[in-house]
């Protein structure tokens, strides 16, 4: 939810509610079930969880708050591969060449594996105490009553696959923009795996929300320092 006064940078933002969260016209629902968005006369003035009600003048939410507002428009597919742990082999995976590389990502074009959509490969490299194991994230767009079958043009890149699992997921997105009814809301996650529609998207509803471009320029290295 929007604050009628929000002008505030990402560290400012536990600031304030910090100062906010003891008073009493203060609500925190953070971590609770939403239970239902609270209209009135075709605008979003709340969000009611159980018996608590915290009203505002604007409210964003993904799609699976308000099934009711949105259209399915795609699927998509997503096969998180635990490729290795400590006893690696890197003969078993032909396409990382190098095992030390931290992440990497490869596109397969759709119209090379007769397609209309590309298959995209995210590898990540996961160190801990007593663990070290390479992850991949294979994700696309469904077009198929058998969707496990789409990726394995992927899966025979990885070689050796330890674990994965499988999710097919229901993309959604909203019948309006939200500056009539100060509701907005967000796409589903795309199948792209690098995050730049999404943050072209966030973008987007900063703008429809606020009516302002987001100003880059106001933003410091501290304010990504949140744990300090």
């Amino acid at each position: 939810m929007l604050h009628e006064s929000m002008d505030l940078g990402f560290a400012d933002l536990r600031k304030w509610y910090d100062f906010n969260r003891d008073r009493d016209n203060f609500h925190s629902l953070f971590t609770k079930p939403v239970d239902e968005i609270i209209m009135e006369n075709g605008k979003a003035v709340g969000v009611r969880s159980g018996k608590e009600t915290a009203r505002c003048k604007q409210v964003y939410c993904d799609p699976s708050y308000v099934l009711d507002r949105v259209d399915q428009f795609n699927r998509v597919i997503r096969c998180i591969c635990l490729l290795w742990g400590n006893n690696r082999r890197s003969e078993d995976h032909p396409y990382i060449e190098d095992p030390n590389r931290r992440s990497g990502r490869l596109i397969l074009p759709g119209s090379e594996l007769n397609r209309d959509s590309d298959i995209y490969i995210t590898t990540m490299r996961c160190m801990d105490d007593y663990v070290d194991k390479r992850i991949a994230v294979i994700s696309t767009n469904v077009e198929t009553a058998n969707p496990e079958a789409e990726i394995e043009p992927a899966l025979a890149l990885l070689g050796d696959i330890r674990e994965r699992i499988v999710t097919v997921s229901d993309c959604y997105r909203p019948r309006e923009d939200g500056t009539e009814s100060q509701l907005f809301i967000s796409q589903s996650y795309n199948a792209t795996a690098d995050f730049e529609t999404t943050c072209l998207e966030v973008l987007d509803i900063f703008r429809r929300g606020t009516g302002n471009e987001f100003d880059f320029s106001t933003i410091y290295a501290r304010d990504f320092d949140l744990c300090s």
